[in-house]
């Protein structure tokens, strides 16, 4: 089988990250996704120069969200160029894009315009701040409208320290699984209307639904927590600790007094287990420095494979802090089905794959992102234009 999207055409009109993710893991799981460029190609194409200033001859990211894909380039400001875009729509199931309203309202591919053309089409839009108020037509990326305007970047940080920087595309794929959701839900709605809708996600909604026990409980109750560093946390038991030779690791005793005979029983100090400052999670809060330090002396004695072992015998939970080499080297993340194969040019090479496996409609594997382009005349004589048609197309610069 070619997944559980086998047979359904997505049309992919966008740039950057959010819409060509959501794209890409439909993509992965089975869909047709034409990827519809303008002459000079989505900007993606050349990030590393761009943003970085680095010429190298392939692009990781760009690979990783546009796989599987087929490249139609089409000139959307000539009027045959629009024309062909309308007829790529007609027959289409999905349309995922995350240009402007604005923009897309101008090239004639607005909701209402594309509805009439084929009502049986589930519009994607991915935005920075939604659909509708004052911003909305507001320029935005990830590092804006789900990081910082969100709230995501001050809720990481302690008071009197400067905001941590974003890795790239945290919140464009985050988006990305948002609106493929939203996708999959309104074809299951199509199912039983015949119906077509429009859905629409945004950065700033998906970064304020991460935040969203912060948020909710601010909601609710008027208040939230502030941020606060290692030293000062809450419940100790869910805490960052360094061992002996460096290695950082996370304790999960979300369940504080549940864990915290396992955690004593593990360091091998059973006098801890009755401390008063420590002894049940409403004092250990008041303690929580105290009890941080206590824990910090302890486990600056012995290696992490020490304490790995001791923290299995015991039934203490845990998870090592790894860096990304440490996480590719991890045999679970190579057995959970982290990565994928995917035939490159230069032959096969293991990539990230998307966030999702099906068990009864496994898809193949991914081939390689397309080239700027690549599929323009088979996608256009799909179409139903023939090779004739399709010269005068590109004599007319409908083509680029």
């Amino acid at each position: 089988m070619a997944g559980p999207l086998e047979g359904i055409r997505v049309v992919e009109l966008g740039f950057w990250v959010a819409g060509p993710a959501a794209a890409g893991i439909m993509a992965d799981w089975g869909a047709d996704v034409v990827k519809l460029e303008p002459p000079d190609g989505d900007p993606m194409r050349g990030l590393f120069l761009t943003a970085a200033g680095v010429d190298v001859p392939i692009n990781p990211p760009f690979e990783l969200d546009n796989r599987g894909k087929r490249s139609l380039v089409l000139n959307l400001q000539h009027a045959e160029g629009r024309a062909a875009a309308h007829r790529l729509l007609a027959d289409a199931d999905v349309l995922v894009t995350n240009l402007r309203l604005p923009a897309l309202a101008k090239l004639g591919l607005d909701f209402p315009t594309v509805h009439a053309l084929n009502q049986r089409l589930v519009y994607c839009a991915l935005t920075g701040y939604g659909a509708d108020g004052p911003d909305r037509d507001r320029p935005a990326y990830d590092v804006g409208a789900f990081w910082a305007r969100a709230g995501v970047a001050m809720s990481l940080t302690p008071k009197g320290s400067p905001p941590p920087q974003q890795r790239g595309g945290m919140g464009d794929h985050t988006t990305a699984i948002a609106a493929v959701s939203a996708v999959c839900a309104a074809l299951v709605a199509r199912q039983r209307t015949g119906v077509g809708q429009f859905v629409c996600t945004s950065l700033l909604r998906t970064g304020v639904y991460v935040l969203g026990w912060d948020v909710n409980t601010r909601l609710r109750l008027g208040r939230v927590e502030s941020p606060y560093d290692r030293h000062h946390i809450p419940n100790p038991l869910v805490n960052c600790y360094q061992a002996a030779d460096g290695r950082w690791f996370w304790l999960l005793g979300l369940q504080a007094d549940r864990h915290w005979p396992d955690l004593v029983r593990a360091i091998e100090r059973p006098e801890l287990r009755d401390d008063p400052r420590f002894a049940e999670i409403r004092v250990r809060r008041e303690h929580a420095e105290a009890c941080v330090a206590t824990l910090d002396a302890i486990f600056a004695g012995q290696p992490l494979a020490h304490w790995m072992a001791a923290f299995d015998r015991a039934g203490m939970w845990w998870a090592p802090v790894q860096t990304i080499g440490e996480m590719l080297d991890d045999p679970q993340a190579r057995a959970g089905g982290v990565f994928t194969s995917v035939e490159v040019a230069e032959g096969r090479a293991d990539m990230v794959a998307s966030p999702a496996e099906f068990a009864g409609t496994p898809a193949a594997p991914p081939a390689m992102a397309p080239e700027h382009g690549q599929h323009t005349e088979t996608v256009l004589l799909e179409l139903g234009y023939d090779w004739e048609q399709i010269a005068a197309l590109r004599e007319a610069g409908a083509l680029g």
